[in-house]
């Protein structure tokens, strides 16, 4: 059984919610165990990340998927003080060889997404991770990664709305989550 876990941070509830249509495709294949961490606010002090637990369970996962919304072009700062508490498991190269992925949702079309998921492959390259993108050709018929993505996945969550995140747009993330899973699986036997 590989282990898959999604940590992200999310501000509105959107980027939660893509979380969730990830691991609904990570929790499709039945080899994978799914571990889904919400960045908690409370775990940062002075802009310092601290939760030993979580960095721990990622040290023991196969797989890494991380998420964060898209502020001001780049990483939610929550997401960043995590990232930057990473530090030992870098130092001990504990994730090494892992499989890595990314996400991340915005309030418009663009949002200048590609920024965010760009600094998260260097933060899993800088882990020795190896990375892995969408691997889906863009404006599908059953909507599948209609912004045409690559790199990672993404959403567009429309403000003031009742479902802020398209089906078209959950649907690519559970098709990205178990493209993941997948690759997981084949890869580490």
């Amino acid at each position: 059984m590989k282990k898959i876990t999604i940590i992200y941070f999310s501000g509105s509830g959107s980027t939660a919610k893509f979380a969730e249509s990830i691991g609904k495709g990570v929790s499709s294949v039945q080899e994978a165990s799914l571990n889904i961490i919400s960045i908690d606010e409370n775990d940062i002090t002075k802009g310092r990340y601290k939760n030993d637990a979580v960095i721990s369970q990622l040290d023991a996962s196969d797989t890494i998927i991380f998420g964060t919304p898209t502020y001001m072009a780049g990483c939610a700062a929550q997401f960043k003080a995590f990232a930057d508490a990473t530090i030992g498991s870098w130092s001990q190269q504990k994730w090494k060889n892992k499989i890595a992925a990314g996400f991340t949702v915005s309030g418009t079309p663009s949002g200048d997404k590609v920024i965010t998921l760009q600094y998260l492959q260097a933060f899993a390259m800088q882990h020795g991770m190896i990375w892995l993108g969408t691997g889906e050709m863009p404006s599908q018929s059953n909507g599948v990664n209609r912004l045409g993505t690559w790199i990672g996945a993404m959403a567009f969550a429309e403000q003031n709305t009742t479902s802020p995140i398209t089906k078209d747009d959950l649907f690519s993330g559970e098709v990205f989550g178990k493209r993941i899973t997948d690759f997981t699986i084949n890869q580490l036997r």
